[in-house]
């Protein structure tokens, strides 16, 4: 029987171990399906911080779900063998040696066969990841849910920031350009073209207010559709999300995706070979309720029913 969470009805969900939804630690990846790991930095953004607190509070609001999906029957826990590797150790004073510290890391993973599962941090986390993944699968197509596109030359003369993330990722050939769908971007912008040259490579850009009132399960349909079988990785910025539903986050935009919206978008995506995914750009402080955190812990959890080898009961 592969590794299940603490159950709530043996030991109270304020106690027990900080790990995710209370899974076992492990400190090799080997054997293991799903890896969770933290990555507690917030060096790469450029407006809030305190996203070094994020993977803590997921993990503390994680506690909270229970390991079946009611609503779609999916049974991750019983499907696939995951546990929590704990935080990625960054240099808090450098940004460009963490992003070199967070890719060995990642090349440590990728001797295994397995899906990593990562909570941020800002998303500059995700340029290294993907430099990983892509030893291992090649150029991947990747979904970007997001309310920014993150395709920055350069902020305050940086190449490598929470905001130039993907274009990065574009020159460097670590992902598809025609299999990149990124979800939910508005707000303002500098100039008027700051999409259209990302469009040029050849993105597939959703703004928020083509989405408004709508459901969200045919895009998903059709991003399947469009991607087949090509390994993918998903990359889920909380401030996706209407900050009325996401508050906690370093750079909120408002008119955003619900949670409903997100919860129809992950559920849709079931079928892509899903080879690594992150939750990013969770910031504590700015939501004392403690809701983003558990959005994001939620989101996770519906990411994991829809991986590769999920049983569906």
């Amino acid at each position: 029987m592969p590794n299940q969470p603490i159950s709530g009805n043996d030991l109270a969900r304020f106690a027990g171990p900080q790990t995710f939804m209370r899974l076992p630690e492990a400190d090799s990846p080997e054997g293991l399906d799903v890896a969770f790991l933290g990555i507690p930095m917030d060096i790469g953004t450029s407006w809030r911080s305190g996203t070094r607190f994020g993977p803590k509070q997921i993990r503390a609001e994680s506690a909270m779900i229970r390991p079946y999906n009611i609503q779609t029957g999916a049974a991750p826990f019983d499907s696939l063998q995951m546990a929590d590797m704990g935080d990625v150790s960054i240099n808090t004073f450098s940004l460009a040696d963490s992003l070199k510290i967070i890719e060995a890391a990642y090349d440590r993973l990728m001797e295994y066969p397995l899906v990593p599962a990562t909570m941020g941090g800002d998303h500059s986390l995700t340029l290294p990841i993907l430099r990983s993944i892509a030893k291992r699968h090649g150029p991947v197509a990747l979904v970007h849910v997001d309310a920014h596109a993150d395709v920055n030359d350069e902020m305050f003369g940086e190449r490598e920031t929470h905001g130039t993330v993907f274009r990065r990722a574009y020159e460097e050939g670590l992902i598809v350009p025609e299999l990149v769908f990124q979800i939910g971007l508005r707000g303002t912008g500098y100039t008027a073209e700051d999409f259209t040259e990302a469009q040029g490579w050849g993105f597939n850009m959703t703004q928020a207010h083509e989405l408004w009132h709508q459901p969200l399960t045919g895009l998903g349909q059709d991003i399947v559709k469009a991607i087949g079988d090509h390994p993918t990785y998903l990359t889920y910025d909380i401030d996706s999300l209407d900050p009325a539903y996401a508050p906690g986050t370093g750079t909120p935009e408002i008119g955003g995706l619900t949670t409903p919206q997100a919860m129809q978008l992950i559920r849709a995506l079931r079928g892509l070979s899903i080879v690594g995914f992150d939750m990013v750009e969770v910031s504590p402080m700015y939501d004392t309720s403690g809701n983003t955190a558990l959005t994001a812990a939620n989101l996770m959890f519906e990411i994991l029913s829809i991986l590769p080898g999920v049983r569906v009961r």
